[in-house]
């Protein structure tokens, strides 16, 4: 019997109203894989999608592949593991807490139980190099911290009395959390400029706002809204020029620099000019801009 040539091409019928081959949209990633891989682990979620007799209700894109609207580079865990219930991850992997809520969302807990051994360990992110980023941790960690930190210290220094051993302590706790490094901003903007007046100007709107530095640094500045699908599997202490941001607007990047304790120690920027249309003097003026952070 011929298979069918995706998902949507599939007609339901009373025994068997999925194909053999399956197609997958999750987050806007493409996956195709066989219909007893995803039915492999009874009770999990995506065993009761794909073992349902009304296949008309499941979520579809405009391809018909069936949609689920989760993380869609980190799903590739979630299918390994569905293939054989095995944990196979790259070295220093940094996503370990978002993949565990990844699991426990597609209801697979012996997955949750393999991952939540790496997340037990408290303020010891140096041990283990697979262990979650600082932020992952706990969404509002480092602001609760640095609050707590600050609130300790300007006490001590103004009573210096018995409890300036404590606060000191707690400021070098933090202190330690909050570690130096430099973060780069860079963004390229274009607008075209036409021959009367500066006021004929029409900007264009930033694409994208780049993000270079360590990656530790990074995700603790700008959490969950830091692009990584570029460069998915960078090391935690590692440096990175291919990250970038969710949001268009420099100023709300410059807000969590500051939130986070970073100042700015340099920028640059550079221009070219050329001519829009041969028969008009309109010019297309292109700048890529260069902002550089530091945190003591």
């Amino acid at each position: 019997m011929a298979l069918a040539d995706n998902a949507g091409c599939a007609k339901p019928n009373e025994d068997f109203p999925f194909p053999e081959i399956i197609e997958l949209n999750v987050g806007g990633q493409v996956y195709i894989t066989r219909h007893p891989t995803l039915v492999s682990v009874p009770g999990s979620l995506l065993w009761e999608m794909f073992t349902q007799k009304n296949v008309r209700s499941l979520a579809r894109d405009s391809k018909g592949r069936f949609f689920v609207d989760r993380d869609g580079f980190l799903f590739r865990y979630i299918l390994d593991y569905m293939r054989d219930q095995q944990l196979v991850l790259p070295d220093h992997f940094p996503e370990r807490s978002r993949l565990q809520r990844e699991a426990e969302y597609f209801m697979l807990p012996e997955l949750v139980k393999m991952l939540a051994p790496k997340l037990s360990k408290q303020n010891s992110l140096g041990d283990d190099p697979c262990q979650s980023d600082p932020e992952e941790l706990s969404p509002n960690a480092d602001a609760a911290r640095n609050l707590t930190s600050a609130g300790a210290t300007l006490p001590s220094a103004a009573a210096g009395g018995p409890g300036g051993a404590s606060a000191t302590g707690a400021g070098a706790a933090g202190a330690d959390v909050r570690r130096a490094g430099f973060i780069t901003i860079g963004y390229r903007g274009s607008y075209t400029l036409g021959r009367d007046s500066q006021t004929d100007a029409k900007f264009r709107r930033v694409a994208r706002i780049m993000v270079c530095g360590k990656t530790s640094l990074a995700k603790e500045v700008f959490g969950d809204t830091l692009n990584e699908s570029r460069d998915p599997d960078r090391p935690p202490e590692r440096y990175t020029s291919r990250y970038y941001l969710k949001f268009n607007f420099l100023e709300q990047a410059f807000d969590k620099l500051a939130n986070a304790g970073f100042h700015m120690v340099a920028c640059n920027s550079t221009g070219t000019c050329a001519f829009a249309h041969d028969q008009t003097d309109d010019r297309i003026w292109t700048s890529y801009t260069e902002y550089v952070f530091y945190r003591e």
